[in-house]
């Protein structure tokens, strides 16, 4: 049994986990294919591009647990978790994938809304009459 990477990655609310074997480059995330799970072409190339980065694209399967958040987020915490992945396979990836800022967790997360606002910092409208 070849050996399986185990990885997180996260962005906003999203938490992707993901489980690296060698393989063909089948990635599968929640059981189903990622080009079903992601149909945008955007958001695909998001994913794939820790493998384009190290020159490894249909070198390995991949299989995500995605949870929370959005598209996006998910997509994007997909990457890193892969990223993370390619690094703990081979060191010789991470400064490939360190300086495109891929194994950097994205701290931005949604302020929270305060009370007496519309959101977080958007004001009621003022009526002066």
């Amino acid at each position: 049994m070849a050996e399986v990477i185990n990885t997180l990655g996260r962005r906003k609310t999203a938490v992707a986990r993901v489980y690296l074997t060698p393989g063909n480059g089948n990635i599968t995330v929640n059981g189903r294919d990622f080009k079903e799970y992601f149909p945008s072409e955007v958001l695909q190339i998001i994913v794939n591009q820790p493998f384009t980065t190290t020159n490894t694209l249909g070198s390995y399967d991949i299989k995500a647990n995605l949870d929370g958040g959005g598209v996006a987020g998910q997509a994007e915490a997909l990457r890193m978790g892969i990223s993370r992945a390619l690094d703990k396979l081979n060191p010789e990836h991470h400064t490939a994938l360190k300086k495109v800022g891929f194994l950097t967790r994205d701290d931005r997360m949604v302020e929270r809304k305060k009370p007496g606002r519309r959101k977080a910092r958007r004001r009621f409208q003022f009526s002066k009459r």
